[in-house]
């Protein structure tokens, strides 16, 4: 049940494109792939920093759990995630220590990977993804 590292930080944008261009074009992270999520209602682009990635996350609706984040609290950080050598036996491990999860099991996420959100309130209040790349066989 090894952490691995912060696999990365995402960050909750009004527009794509416009984010794209400051993080891209202005401070000059290498982009990596765009994607949609449409289970989570968001459009994401990748870019990488080091062995880091940001994520950028523009809703798809007004339902989008980031269209409702940003209508509270705007534009910003959304949460950070990290890398985990088995998904499955950390939530076991959290959820027998009491840590609030946001489901009761991962679910395939962005970037091929398996993920599940920790709640902030289990976390002094910043949400937290843990994330294991899906196996050939999930994919």
């Amino acid at each position: 049940m090894n952490l691995k590292n912060i696999e990365h930080i995402g960050i909750a944008v009004e527009n794509l494109e416009e984010a794209l261009s400051f993080y891209q074009d202005i401070l000059g992270l290498e982009f990596l792939k765009r994607e949609i999520v449409e289970s989570q209602a968001v459009k994401i682009a990748f870019l990488k920093v080091g062995e880091t990635k940001i994520e950028l996350l523009e809703a798809l609706n007004k339902e989008s759990a980031i269209a409702r984040f940003i209508e509270k609290n705007g534009e910003g950080i959304h949460h950070f995630a990290i890398l985990v050598d088995s998904i499955e036996d950390k939530i076991k491990a959290m959820q027998a220590q009491g840590a609030r999860l946001i489901g009761d099991k991962a679910t395939a996420g962005a970037d091929n990977m398996k993920i599940i959100f920790v709640h902030p309130q289990s976390t002094n209040g910043v949400l937290l993804e843990l994330c294991e790349p899906l196996a050939k066989e999930e994919k």
